[in-house]
């Protein structure tokens, strides 16, 4: 058997607290409860309370049996998966499961500071990086944390998405349910005759991209999922609009996270994937299908509390507004949390609301306690650093599309917005720079440019918010055969806002530490504290949308333009809910290439006629026509 290293040992350590921790410690208040699977938990303030030692909780590996040969060998893969459970669970407890799997568990790390299981290098895992162990092991829950098929030491190799990598974790989770087969690290075959059977996933980009693909396979036993900034597609995690972001992007990935050992046992793979994904046109075909999981949204058993950024540019917004969408018309229970930083862990932005909330998350999906989070408003979105609102839905059961003609040039602006008619043949043009820079774009808005058009409304007399999905519609003859279209909403007006474009993407990180659980000298629930950057702008481009031209009809197939003929471009943006405030403009700037977003520009230097009267944008407005009308003083 492959990967039979010893990665584990059991460590007999004081138990090592900072007096900045944050450890409940049970009370004579505490409530004694059993709940439906015959298991007694103690609650403290509505919620389970540290029953059990963290210091002597068992810790073991093991290996699943797979269907599957990811690297073609001959022989099924096995997928290791790292387990720690309160030391009872070798008795007569049964304890839920919560499950984090992931690629990232040999060299990449995960969370903020970037944690291994393997810190010193010795083949033996000598932690459980984040702190789902130290803080929800004590309560009465194993933590497992799954090798994704190919990474770390799981046999075979990734395919960025695939569905070896889906059943890689799947075949875990029945495992935990009684089926399958499975052995320690000395060749014994094992049970999980600890495990209730109930599984939780969560998970932060590609960790949570496995979890909303495995529940997208209906496998009994996963109750719930917390996919975090996770993709739900991954042709829009590489594609937009049939725009490529990068060249040979699944291939370099899957090589990426291969076992550093095996990489080159796995190039033929990930060659394989490079031409299937087909970079060449960016179509969507059937490489991509495979690897969308919200097609298979009907399949979902397990509720679903989805957290994104609004302004994340590497996991893109549309992945949870279509997903989420989805998830609604499957009625799906599920809750989201909305934040204005990038790429970035709840446990980063507002970590105190989060451990809090999800503790109260896992206690009733996977321990049937009735705590009242399902009652609570399903959306919270932040406005400004640490300013949120709570919503019912999303996006706004008040929004209406308002749809908002281009109009030409008045003595205020290069172009103007209006919901009225735009009468006369007007026709404004613009030339592709295949290296302009979104601040290019969008600067110097009072000024026509070669290179974009420029459509502002007056100042606005009062707030307006935007909920939903912007969509561009766009008459235009072109004078190539090819090229690519942007379009940018953008709120001009002076503000401080979150600055979400730095390098910690809305987050800076401190020195304080604090603690959530408890901690051995080999496992801390220590964290290094951070907080939200600001900066003070003259305006924030709200939401961007792409297309390449040549996907006009369909993203399934390239359609080359006829120079000079009218073509109707329509395309969405990515999903948004923003309020622009009284006294700014909104703007909407229409280019082609954007060389910020766009890795791969359209190098044709087109030249686009736009037919004004023809053309318009639909914006999501709460509260319609009339809301918009009246902040424009109409």
């Amino acid at each position: 058997m492959n990967n039979t290293r010893n990665k584990m040992f059991r460590l007999s350590l004081s138990l090592v607290m900072v007096f900045t921790c944050i450890t409940p410690v049970i009370t004579h208040a505490s409530e004694a409860e059993t709940n439906a699977d015959g298991n007694s938990f103690e609650l403290e303030n509505g919620v389970t309370t540290d029953q059990y030692s963290y210091e002597d909780a068992i810790m073991e590996t093991i290996y699943v049996e797979s269907t599957l040969d990811s690297d073609e060998d001959g022989n099924p893969d096995r997928i290791a998966a790292d387990i720690i459970r309160p030391q009872e669970s070798e008795g007569d407890l049964n304890v839920p499961v919560i499950m984090d799997a992931s690629p990232y568990y040999e060299s990449l790390g995960r969370g903020n500071e970037g944690e291994i299981k393997d810190t010193d290098g010795d083949g033996v895992n000598d932690m459980f990086p984040l702190f789902y162990d130290n803080y929800f092991v004590p309560k009465g829950y194993a933590v497992v944390q799954v090798d994704m098929v190919g990474t770390n030491n799981s046999d075979g190799c990734p395919t960025t998405g695939g569905y070896e990598e889906i059943e890689s974790i799947k075949v875990v989770i029945e495992w935990l349910n009684g089926e399958g087969r499975a052995w320690d690290v000395d060749g014994n075959e094992i049970h999980a005759d600890w495990s209730t059977g109930k599984v939780g996933m969560i998970g932060k980009s590609y960790d949570g991209t496995l979890a909303n693909g495995v529940a997208a396979t209906g496998v009994d036993g996963l109750e719930t999922i917390v996919p975090i900034g996770a993709i739900s597609s991954w042709y829009d995690y590489y594609r937009y609009g049939g725009t490529a972001f990068y060249n040979n992007g699944p291939g370099g990935l899957a090589s990426r996270v291969t076992t550093s050992d095996r990489v080159e046992d796995c190039a033929p793979i990930h060659e394989n994937i490079r031409i299937e994904a087909d970079d060449e046109t960016g179509d969507y075909n059937s490489f991509w299908d495979e690897r969308n999981y919200v097609k298979d949204a009907d399949n979902i058993k397990a509720s679903v509390f989805v957290i994104h950024g609004l302004n994340d540019y590497n996991v893109k917004a549309n992945h949870f507004s279509n997903w989420w969408e989805a998830l609604a018309d499957n009625n799906v229970p599920r809750k989201l949390w909305l934040t204005q930083t990038g790429h970035v862990d709840p446990f980063d932005f507002r970590r105190a609301e989060w451990v809090d909330t999800l503790h109260r998350w896992f206690d009733h999906w996977l321990l049937d306690i009735d705590n009242g989070i399902m009652d609570e408003p399903m959306v919270d979105i932040e406005r400004g650093a640490d300013e949120w609102e709570t919503y019912d839905s999303w996006p706004d059961k008040d929004a209406k599309s308002v749809k908002v003609r281009l109009a030409p040039a008045n003595e205020n602006s290069p172009g103007t917005l209006t919901t009225g008619p735009v009468t006369g043949n007007f026709v404004q043009s613009f030339t592709d720079d295949p290296y302009q820079r979104e601040s290019e774009m969008v600067e110097d808005e009072q000024s026509a440019k070669d290179h974009r058009l420029m459509f502002l409304t007056s100042e606005l007399d009062e707030d307006i918010r935007l909920s939903g999905v912007p969509e561009i519609d766009i008459r235009a003859t072109v004078d190539k055969e090819n090229t690519h279209l942007t379009a940018l909403i953008v709120d001009y007006g002076t503000d401080v806002r979150i600055n979400h474009t730095d390098r910690g993407e809305g987050i800076r990180t401190l020195s304080e530490e604090t603690c959530w659980g408890h901690s051995t000298e080999a496992d801390d629930a220590c964290y290094k504290e951070t907080e939200k950057t600001t900066h003070e702008a003259p305006y924030e481009i709200v939401t961007h949308g792409w297309l390449d031209a040549s996907n006009w009809k369909s993203l399934d197939f390239t359609d080359l333009l006829n120079p000079g003929k009218s073509y109707r471009f329509q395309w969405d943006t990515l999903p948004e809910d923003y309020v622009f405030k009284a006294g700014h403009r909104i703007g909407i700037v229409i280019a082609g290439s954007n060389y910020n977003n766009l890795y791969i520009p359209d190098q044709n230097r087109a030249t686009f006629d736009v037919s004004l009267g023809q053309s318009n944008v639909s914006l999501p407005i709460v509260g319609g026509k009339k809301a918009f009308e009246n902040a424009l003083g109409k």
